[in-house]
Order: structure tokens, then C-alpha cells, then sequence
């Protein structure tokens, strides 16, 4: 029956009745040579965005998606759904800084949450900043937020239609005025204050040459500054920079008390990194010029600072630990033989530290979900920290000096919650809980454990509604990432749930490349092992049918990022598996992803095409340069922002074409392109609500036309 359908050009779908007329892209006769092998790129041209040509096409293919999802009979009660889910209350965790409580709150609907301030946690707080007031459309974000420790100042940054390019500014949170101070052409780093409250450390690029796209030109040669507050910045002083190796980039905090800077060098992202610090010796008239001393100095292994106490430096490290432990250096006498461990290394993973009240609060990963625990400065286990469900433990936010840590914990049917735990007494409890328009009682979350390709088992989280029958049928939103270490665990989000809600599943496999249970597993999907990622993926859908939840062709995959990119690749491996593909602002040209912005630095998980062995691995499942001339690919909607300056939009725009002009049958092929939008990071609500009901009435429709 199945090869009937594939005959048919209706693989894994419903085929819309008539084929959609695509706009006109035209093929030049570009061809790359790699090491003598001749790969054509006719749609090359569609990389310069600003290009008339570009545009006229990108004003097409808006034109035709807008229709073809404006016709969706899901898509406005998604809309509906959607809104109502998301009008509750949101907070972050609260941290402690400049003896002042930070923390942000979204009344429900707010384009951007409001960050707010209050030295008691008995206080009526204060709006500290309102970043819905910086732009009518909410597309101006405020990304980092620093207080100066006299309480006085706050140095934030402000990134405009989603691109990761940030301004630093300064406000005087008493006048509730900026002060002259900016700093542009920062990404990636964040300022941190001198005790003294006279500057901040910070890190920039060179701004572009005129000749660049500033949005999306390549980035190298960051440096790090310190600037003295009414100095311009022309006069900021060189802290760090390493000439030597553009790629390198670095970032620098001030310890708790003031005495040390802590600076992080990283290339690319490799979790490993270089680690130095300055003494500042006295706080109040801190020494900017102190000479840098190494703590490791080769790119050896990952050591993540969590802070110090005096002149104990307490680090969580992978140093002969790949599923990492916590060592103590004394800052007198850093040496690596007079390094001592603290935690030592467990069968599980040990994600982060705190330091709280003159204790370490240690958060581990077992099997994709959260445990805390309380330790002394020794290493004692003092005790647990027990979690209402199995879940996720997001932000653990502390002071040294003081008892008090704040935590936030999620799991798919739980929204997020903050708690507050008192490290002295162990009194544990809701902080802010939120009000959510939805009854979990009646759904529930199971997590399976299958096999891949090559016998390595994979966690597989699984959520529907209670009694759901396992008879085939059933449309399933599966997603997955799968890379740079990161991992993949429970959270509550309003699109699974209103997909659940209607009578969908909902899975989410861990799968290799990430960070679930180490080193081992994130090295197990990189580089010429990143094909395992996909097998996971692909055997996680054949799981789900052959455990009875669903079928060819009702199963619609979804992922953002490098989770794009392996939606691309399972969509162009197994066509005849999905009812609907949502790659999001993915990698999809693996060839050429190294030449633009921060695109580079992704080489230490993918490798480069500039390499033989790069090119003969890459070139194998680059999802644009396997796409097979007509060929039935499911239902497919690629999402882009036109202001993407980490995975630019030419990766979408050039997949896209190439699909569209490949397609054989009548399975839509669209593109959605936002507007003032970037990768996904400080985007407007109603921008996230429009795009999510999108999505879910797109795979919905796909999936309910093959069951009629």
C-alpha cells in the first residue's frame, strides 16, 4: 500500500488539489569546485538579501504563503488558543545585584516583559525598565542587565528586530535617565561593573567596513575594553584582545567581592575554553592594569566559573570528567597541581553550580530530568532539594552572602514556577506561581527508551491526553535539536499544548549531539558522527509508529536552528516518513554556513567543507544539496527572519527554491519570511503568536488531509 501512495506522489501526506504556481527564481551556472568535485549553486544570487532580485522574490513568496495560511480553517482558533494560553503572568527568577532585587515580569500579552526592581522582597516593586516603550511594535529587546554595586546605575543592552548586534547603555535608575554612554557593535557579551562603580568590562567587534552588510557580515577580532563612565568610547582601555587568532572571543565578570576578573576565552563553540584572571586587589580602587594570570591555558577541556569565596575559585570542569565535577583553585596559587576536587565526577551529569549562603547548589541531569542538591564548600552532601515533578530546573540564581537561592522549575504540563530556598533552614516555596488556562490533570507525560540505527538507546518524552487510543491514527508533533552540547529537557510551551489539547502527541527525543549525558554523547553527533543525530530522529518516528501512536505521514516534524537543520535532513532522508516538515530559521546549506557571520564558529560541530574530510561528510546529508529533482517531499513550510544575523535567511530562501522547483506532486512547498525578526531571540509576542498558530494550523491541515 505504502509504494502504491509513493506512486501516487502522495507520500506521508495529503496532496492540496491543485499544485501551487511558484514565484520564478532564476539558475545561474555557479559551481564550486571542493577538492575536485563540482557542486552547482544556482541559487546563490538569493544570499544577497538586499538585492532587487532578492527582494522581489522574498515579496512573492510572502504573497503566496500569506494566502495559502490565511485559507487554513485551524488557523485562527490556534490564534485564539494560543492568546489565552499565554495571558498569565510570567516572571523570571529574581537575582540579587547592587544590593537590589532584578527580576522581569509579562502581564500576559506584553510584546517584551518589564523588568522591575525592589531592594525587599516585601516591597510594592518598581519599574526599573520598560523595554515596550523603546519601540511602538515591541521589536526592540533589552538582552543583558547589570546594576552598578552602589545601586545607582544600570548598564543594559538593547538588541533592534531580533539581530544578536547589542548597544550598551546606562541608566540612572533613581533620575530613570540614560546617561550619555553607548557603546555599539557588541554580540555576545555582556558589561560587568568594577565594585567601585566607575565602569564596566565589555567586549566588542570592529565595527564593519562600509563596504560590509552590517547585519550579516563575518565576525572576527573581538577585543575586550573596560569604560570609564563620561569617557567616549574611542578612549575605552584594551583589556584583552588575541590578534594571533581573530576567531578567538572572550568574556570577562568581576568576582563577587570585587578583587578578580574572571576571563572566559572560547573559539567557535567548543565548549572548551582558556581561563585567565587580573587581581584587582582593593575593590574601591581596583587595578585595571594587573597583569593576567593563566589558570588553563589550553583548550583541553571546559571550565565554567561559579564563583568565588576569598581566594577560592570553585569551577565545574570536564577535566577528566566527561560528565563533569566541581574543583577548587586557590587564586594565591592557581598551578594545576594545587588544583582539589570538590564534587568528583558521578554516573550522572552535572549541569551547573551556585553558590548560595556559603553553600554550592549543584543541579544534575539524570535521564533528561533535573535533580538539586545542597553541598558545603567542602563537598559534603548536605541535602536535596526536592522538585514537585519530574521536570526541568531552569535559572538557579544566588548570592554568596546571602541564604536565600531562587530557582525555576518546568515540566510540559507544569508551567514554569519560581521557588525560593532558604540554604540555611531548608524551608522550600513558591515564589511566583502563574494562573494558566489549562487543566494538566488530564493529559500526562510518559518517557520510553528506544533503540537508534546502530543499537545506542535514546530517551524519548511522549505527552497526550489521558486514554488516548494507540490504534495508528493519531497526528504527532515530533521535534528534536541534537547538537552543541545542549540539552533538550521539559518545558511548558502553549504550542505543544494546544496541539495536545486537540487530540495530538507530542514527542521530544534526546537525541546524540547534545548535552544529555556528556562529552561522549555531545561528540557522538558531531562532525563526521552528526548522522547519527538524524538516525535517532528517524527512529524515534518509526518508533512511534510501531508503538501504535501514529503512522506514516501523520507525524509532522518541527525544529529551529540546528534543530532546521535536522528537520531538513530527515525530510530530505525520509520523505515517505513525515505528513509535514517545519524547518525553522535552520542550517541548511552545510557547505558554505562558515562564510558568514557567526557561522564560522559552528565549525567545531560540523566541520568545514574547506577540509576533504569535511566536504565527504557534509556533502552527504547537507539538506540543500540533497534534495532530488522530482521528487514528492511532504507538505514543507520553511520560517525565516529577514533580519537573521546568525543563521542568515540565504540558507531558507536557497532551500526553498531548490524544494519548490524539485517537487513532483502537490504537496505545498512554502516559505514564511518575518519581518523585523532575527533568530528567534527578544521577539514580540504577537510576532510569536502569529507565527505559532501558523505552524500548527499548517501541520494540522497537512496531517487531517491524508486521514480524510
Amino acid at each position: 500500500m505504502l509504494r502504491a501512495v509513493i506512486l501516487l506522489g502522495l507520500t506521508g501526506t495529503a496532496a492540496v488539489s491543485q499544485p501551487l504556481e511558484y514565484p520564478k527564481a532564476k539558475k545561474t551556472d555557479v559551481v564550486d569546485d571542493y577538492f575536485g568535485v563540482k557542486v552547482p549553486d544556482p541559487y546563490r544570487w538569493l544570499e544577497d538579501t538586499d538585492s532587487p532580485e532578492t527582494i522581489a522574490w522574498v515579496k512573492a513568496q510572502v504573497a503566496l504563503t500569506s494566502a495559502y495560511l490565511e485559507k487554513l480553517p485551524d488557523r485562527e482558533p490556534f490564534k485564539q488558543r494560543l492568546t489565552k494560553l499565554l495571558n498569565y503572568e510570567r516572571y523570571t527568577a529574581p537575582s540579587w545585584q547592587g544590593h537590589r532585587y532584578l527580576y522581569r515580569k509579562n502581564d500576559g500579552l506584553q510584546n517584551q516583559s518589564v523588568i522591575y526592581t525592589l531592594t525587599e522582597l516585601s516591597e510594592t516593586p518598581k519599574i526599573l525598565l520598560d523595554p515596550n516603550q523603546l519601540a511602538s511594535d515591541g521589536t526592540i529587546a533589552v538582552t543583558s542587565t547589570e546594576v552598578s554595586d552602589d545601586s545607582r546605575l544600570l548598564a543594559y543592552g538593547i538588541a533592534a528586530s531580533g539581530s544578536d548586534w547589542n548597544e550598551i547603555r546606562v541608566r540612572n535608575i533613581d533620575a530613570e535617565q540614560d546617561l550619555p554612554d553607548v557603546i555599539k557593535w557588541v554580540k555576545f557579551s555582556e558589561p560587568s561593573w568594577t565594585k567601585d562603580s566607575k565602569g564596566f568590562f565589555y567586549a566588542k567587534f570592529p565595527e564593519p567596513k562600509a563596504s560590509e552588510n552590517q547585519t550579516f557580515a563575518k565576525l572576527a577580532n573581538q577585543k575586550m575594553y573596560y569604560h570609564r563612565l563620561g569617557d567616549s568610547t574611542d578612549n575605552d582601555q584594551l583589556i584583552y584582545e588575541r590578534p594571533d587568532d581573530p576567531d578567538l572571543s572572550s568574556s570577562g565578570a568581576v568576582s563577587h567581592d570585587g578583587r578578580y576578573l574572571f576571563v572566559q576565552v572560547n573559539k567557535g563553540t567548543d565548549e572548551r575554553n582558556l581561563l585567565y584572571f587580573k587581581e584587582l586587589g582593593d575593590p574601591m580602587a581596583p587595578k585595571i592594569d594587573a597583569p593576567f594570570q593563566t589558570i588553563i591555558d589550553k583548550f583541553e577541556a571546559q571550565l565554567q566559573v561559579v564563583g568565588s569565596v576569598g581566594s577560592r575559585l570553585f569551577v565545574v570542569t570536564d577535566l577528566g570528567a566527561p560528565r563533569y565535577k566541581v574543583i577548587e583553585i586557590d587564586l594565591t596559587n592557581p598551578s594545576r597541581d594545587h588544583w582539589k576536587e570538590i564534587i568528583p565526577e558521578s554516573k550522572d551529569l552535572l549541569e551547573e553550580a551556585e553558590l548560595a549562603g556559603g553553600k554550592l547548589v549543584v543541579k544534575y541531569l539524570v535521564d533528561a530530568k533535573n535533580q538539586l542538591f545542597v553541598f558545603d564548600l567542602d563537598g559534603k552532601k548536605v541535602t536535596e532539594i526536592a522538585l514537585p515533578a519530574l521536570g526541568t530546573v531552569g535559572t538557579l540564581s544566588g548570592d554568596p552572602d546571602r541564604p536565600e537561592l531562587f530557582y525555576m522549575f518546568t515540566s510540559f504540563l507544569y508551567p514554569t514556577t519560581i521557588y525560593r530556598y532558604d540554604v540555611s533552614t531548608g524551608q522550600n516555596g513558591v515564589f511566583k506561581k502563574p494562573n494558566v488556562d489549562f487543566n494538566a490533570d488530564e493529559y500526562e507525560t510518559k518517557q520510553i527508551f528506544y533503540r537508534s540505527k546502530d543499537g545506542t538507546k535514546i530517551p524519548m518524552f511522549i505527552v497526550n491526553k489521558k486514554g488516548i487510543k494507540l490504534d495508528g491514527n493519531n497526528p504527532v508533533y515530533l521535534t528534536g535539536y541534537g547538537g552543541f552540547n545542549i540539552s533538550i529537557t521539559p518545558s511548558f510551551s502553549a504550542s505543544y499544548v494546544s496541539w495536545i489539547e486537540k487530540g495530538g502527541v507530542f514527542a521530544l527525543p534526546n537525541l546524540r549531539g547534545g548535552g544529555e549525558y556528556g562529552r561522549e554523547w555531545h561528540e557522538a553527533g558531531m562532525k563526521e558522527h552528526k548522522q547519527n543525530v538524524f538516525d535517532d530522529f528517524i527512529a524515534a518516528a518509526e518508533t512511534l509508529i510501531d508503538e501504535k501512536y501514529s503512522s506514516a505521514g501523520k507525524i509532522a516534524i518541527v525544529g529551529g536552528s540546528n534543530g532546521g537543520l535536522l528537520v531538513g535532513a530527515a525530510l530530505t532522508q525520509r520523505p515517505d516518513l513525515f505528513g509535514a516538515a517545519v524547518p525553522e530559521v535552520g542550517v541548511l546549506d552545510m557547505l558554505r554556513f562558515q562564510k558568514f557571520t557567526i557561522g564560522w564558529a559552528w565549525q567545531s560541530d560540523y566541520g568545514s567543507s574547506e577540509t576533504r574530510d569535511g566536504f565527504q561528510y557534509l556533502i552527504k546529508y547537507s539538506p540543500l544539496h540533497n534534495i532530488k529533482i522530482n521528487s514528492c517531499y511532504p507538505p514543507t513550510l520553511v520560517t525565516t527572519g529577514d533580519h537573521d544575523d546568525r543563521v542568515v535567511p540565504g540558507h531558507s530562501f536557497k532551500f526553498a527554491a531548490t524544494l519548490q522547483a524539485a517537487q513532483a506532486c502537490t504537496n505545498p512547498v512554502l516559505i514564511r519570511i518575518e519581518t523585523k525578526a532575527g533568530h528567534g531571540s527578544g521577539k514580540p509576542i504577537t510576532k510569536v503568536i502569529e507565527e505559532q498558530a501558523d505552524v500548527l494550523a499548517f501541520m494540522w491541515d497537512a496531517i487531517d488531509r491524508l486521514a480524510k
